[in-house]
């Protein structure tokens, strides 16, 4: 059945064994692996827990309750909604926080379940995303979630590049570390973690940039496609082609590249832009917008080219005329396209 995203098991599992040593040998203790792009997927992410990961991150609950019977931690990488307190602690064994009317109510629910569930207080280090503003009043919050009884802090956390796109760097996460040591020292307890940030981080290593007493990553486009997110350049060792997405030709014709009429808004309400480009032969396969932004494809087979699209048409190219109705064409999704090709229902999985 197509279309459908094709995972290589060997691939995945090889990718994870190698993060885990990248990450060990740069001082990075402990490692917490986000599979949000697999949408709950099970088969793969029970793959890569077969790797020896400690920890699987995701960012929707939903996810979480799916993996329940996988022998890990379970933590949840978007803030918790108020409304969700409850699934939150049932599902989630420590979640990332920085509002406290939220971890009240975190601890309500595990007060309510016999339970407690662990948190990591995030700062804003300057990406403007999630987190304390690292210039803002802190200790007042730190002195409340102590005394909570069925709260642990088990350590503090940054996001950077998601949404400003500010790289880390040895300033930014230097400032994270000494928010630690000032909470250590003000309330002399220890944090079991400080979390430098995501995938990004990783093109620190081995530059000595990252600071003593980061210990602890939230990575996950780095080891699913081998590349660091700073600057995307490639992992050396990882396999970039873990996932590979499958497309059926539903129709060929020689046709002008051109539109014929008076041109308008298309079905997304966009004036397109068309090259003038003579006549062609020319594809449709079975995958379109609702399943994935089409700029977030590339083609694997030589020669074929992206045109466009609308909601359920990818239209492509072809270099010969050796196609016929019914071959199936590959594609490299990026990490949006994959996000996106892993939520459609419409695209089946398969790992191999």
């Amino acid at each position: 059945m197509y279309p459908k995203i094709i995972i290589d098991k060997n691939k995945l599992i090889d990718n994870t064994i190698r993060m885990k040593h990248l990450t060990e040998a740069n001082g990075i203790s402990y490692l917490s692996l986000v599979v949000k792009v697999l949408a709950g997927y099970f088969p793969a992410v029970e793959a890569i827990t077969s790797a020896g990961i400690e920890c699987l991150a995701d960012s929707r609950i939903e996810n979480l309750k799916k993996f329940q019977s996988l022998p890990v931690k379970k933590a949840l990488m978007r803030l918790p909604m108020p409304s969700q307190a409850s699934m939150v602690v049932r599902y989630a064994d420590w979640s990332l926080n920085s509002e406290i009317n939220t971890v009240r109510k975190l601890n309500n629910a595990a007060k309510n379940q016999g339970k407690r569930h662990g948190i990591i207080l995030m700062f804003d280090m300057g990406d403007l995303r999630e987190g304390i503003f690292y210039q803002d009043d802190y200790l007042d919050i730190v002195d409340e979630i102590l005394a909570m009884d069925h709260i642990d802090l088990i350590g503090i956390g940054t996001n950077l590049t998601c949404y400003g796109g500010v790289i880390p760097d040895h300033e930014n996460l230097s400032n994270l570390v000494k928010i630690a040591h000032t909470i250590e020292h003000e309330f002399d307890i220890e944090l079991p973690l400080i979390s430098g940030g995501n995938s990004s981080t990783v093109h620190l290593f081995d530059t000595h940039q990252i600071p003593e007493g980061i210990n602890h990553l939230r990575i996950g486009e780095a080891l699913l496609l081998g590349r660091e997110t700073a600057y995307g350049k490639a992992l050396e060792g990882f396999h970039d082609d873990v996932f590979t997405l499958q497309a059926q030709l539903i129709e060929l014709k020689e046709k002008p590249s051109y539109p014929i009429g008076k041109i308008g808004m298309n079905s997304f309400g966009e004036i397109p832009i068309i090259q003038d480009k003579g006549w062609m032969r020319r594809g449709i396969l079975a995958i379109g917008k609702q399943d994935v932004q089409l700029d977030n494809l590339l083609p694997l087979d030589l020669g074929v080219e992206l045109i466009g699209g609308s909601s359920d048409h990818l239209i492509v190219e072809l270099p010969n005329d050796s196609y016929k109705v019914g071959d199936v064409l590959s594609f490299r999704p990026n990490y949006p396209g994959l996000l996106q090709l892993m939520t459609s229902s419409y695209v089946k999985k398969e790992l191999r």
